[in-house]
């Protein structure tokens, strides 16, 4: 079993995102030494814990929202996945090493009928950790935004949007070591809707610039190499499928196909967001994932 390092006397300033912005002093929490985990609220009887997976080149702080209105009625946890944020250092920069670090850490904080959000890399992780370690520990999934496969193929056209295949994954991974960070810029401006609220732009624009390069490529490629459609008909639990209407990066038939899939998953579309609706609609997500706190609720 995993052990957790508690580091209390360094807190971090957890920056939420948006016109809410205020500062919130958030205890960090480390699994193995090398997971960085925020944290916010605690487990009260009857309401399940948050486990919040964030997307590629962000951090456990984009879903400061969350942290902070749901932090209130429950424990939250927003891990910094490998190769990310305050976990940058981690040398397996895999999905399958975040699914194992994020199971290992439900089991260091011994977490049973957790609700696990998964946006965009998150859900691959996801689902990963649900492939190799099962759904026991699990209540409900919400899966933000993300398809199940990434790349198109002729088999698959419900990858990104852009038609990204194999081959231009390679040219674009080669650009991703040379060019980072000069990439930040339009990789935020995909995350959001094609109109986003100027501030929100700006500080995830800032975020994202600071990852790293080398380490963001090691993630990507392994994201890219994943096919998690065999997996999503095994699914038992309940599934929330949370997509904006504006998503510059995945189609809603990407959705609609795993709503197709998923034996227990219902959609919730965001009519004012594209690929990031725990931010640009943040008080819905939050109220969403509030629905699924009772545990005898889906």
């Amino acid at each position: 079993m995993a052990s957790v390092a508690r580091s209390a006397l360094c807190p971090v300033r957890l920056l939420l995102p948006g016109r809410h912005r205020r500062a919130a002093e958030v205890p960090p929490v480390n699994t193995n030494g090398s997971l960085h985990v925020r944290r916010a609220g605690r487990l009260r009887p009857g309401v399940r814990p948050i486990v919040l997976l964030h997307g590629w080149s962000c951090h456990g702080g984009f879903f400061g929202p969350q942290m902070e209105s749901l932090g209130r009625e429950t424990l939250v946890l927003a891990p910094d996945l490998p190769g990310h944020g305050r976990s940058s250092e981690m040398r397996a920069r895999t999905i399958e090493a975040a699914a194992d670090a994020i199971h290992a850490l439900l089991v260091a904080e011994d977490l049973q009928e957790v609700v696990v959000v998964g946006w965009s890399m998150g859900a691959l992780v996801a689902w990963s950790m649900i492939e190799r370690h099962g759904e026991d520990r699990l209540a409900a999934l919400v899966i933000e935004d993300m398809s199940p496969k990434v790349l198109n193929g002729p088999d698959w056209a419900l990858g990104t949007r852009n038609g990204l295949d194999a081959a231009r994954n390679k040219v674009f991974m080669r650009a991703l070591v040379a060019q980072w960070p000069r990439l930040a810029g339009a990789t935020a401006r995909r995350c959001l809707r094609k109109d986003p609220d100027p501030e929100l732009a700006s500080w995830m624009e800032n975020e994202i610039r600071k990852a790293d390069g080398e380490a963001l490529c090691e993630m990507w490629a392994s994201l890219t190499q994943q096919d998690f459609r065999p997996l999503l008909p095994r699914l038992t639990l309940p599934v929330v499928l949370a997509c904006g209407t504006d998503s510059q990066l995945y189609d809603a038939e990407a959705a609609l196909w795993q709503k197709k899939h998923v034996a227990h998953a219902r959609l919730a579309t965001f009519a004012n967001s594209g690929h990031a609706p725990h931010l640009e609609e943040s008080a819905l997500f939050s109220q969403i994932l509030r629905d699924l706190l009772q545990n005898n609720t889906a």
